[in-house]
């Protein structure tokens, strides 16, 4: 007796990435691009919807609605700057001085780019009218990322990482690398031409003045404590 066909049918391969996670990225990507146009309080979910294809259904099963929608856009936003899978590669190679140039090389690199991601400029929304949804950014994207790279420049300094030292020098590194991602393309090669022409040069240049300002504070530090004792 034949056995049943079903019994031998072969069963369909899995594809790499299912349906579910693409339509997700999908509505995710559509929904970057009109808010970066028009910020959260004038775009709606059925706007995005239209723009992906796709329904409020698939919204509400993604994200719970346009409140989730715009909180994964912020944290993708951040992600577009600077991803955390990145700062922790960093993070465990080299020496801290080659750690910090590593940092200052991947942003010049975003800065560089030719075009400027959907993600920086939903950034620069939220930065001129903050919206309610910025703890959540803040908690999913952007303190696991400065706990990264306080621990860079702990590193350096010679401090423990919940050093308040740690944490003004962490702003003293990244605040000039973030102004550079956020300036417009055209000003730059304009006003300041040699930002642009020569990355690696900037990279360096960066760098030595970052260590210098570092190695700055620690002689200073080390003087404190000794007269403290």
């Amino acid at each position: 007796m034949v056995a049943p066909a079903r019994r031998f049918a072969k069963s369909r391969p899995r594809s790499v990435r299912s349906d579910g996670a693409q339509t997700r990225d999908q509505i995710l990507q559509v929904a970057g691009r009109v808010f970066a146009e028009k910020g959260f309080e004038r775009t709606t979910s059925r706007e995005i919807c239209t723009t992906a294809g796709t329904n409020m259904a698939a919204v509400n099963y993604h994200f719970g609605g346009k409140d989730g929608m715009y909180k994964a856009v912020l944290v993708e936003a951040h992600g577009q700057l600077v991803r955390l899978d990145d700062l922790e590669a960093i993070r465990q190679s080299g020496s801290a001085q080659t750690q910090l140039r590593a940092l200052i090389r991947l942003f010049v690199r975003r800065a560089l780019r030719p075009a400027l991601p959907w993600g920086l400029r939903v950034l620069l929304h939220e930065l001129m009218a903050p919206s309610t949804h910025v703890p959540a950014l803040l908690q999913q994207a952007v303190l696991p990322k400065i706990r990264v790279m306080i621990a860079m420049v702990a590193a350096v300094l010679g401090l423990t990482d919940d050093d308040p030292a740690a944490q003004r020098a962490l702003a003293f590194v990244v605040l000039p690398c973030v102004m550079l991602v956020i300036a417009p393309r055209d000003v730059l090669r304009h006003a300041l031409p040699a930002l642009t022409s020569d990355a690696e040069a900037l990279v360096d240049d960066m760098t030595s003045y970052a260590l210098a300002g570092l190695k700055a504070i620690a002689r200073q530090r080390r003087k404190t404590d000794a007269s403290r004792r």
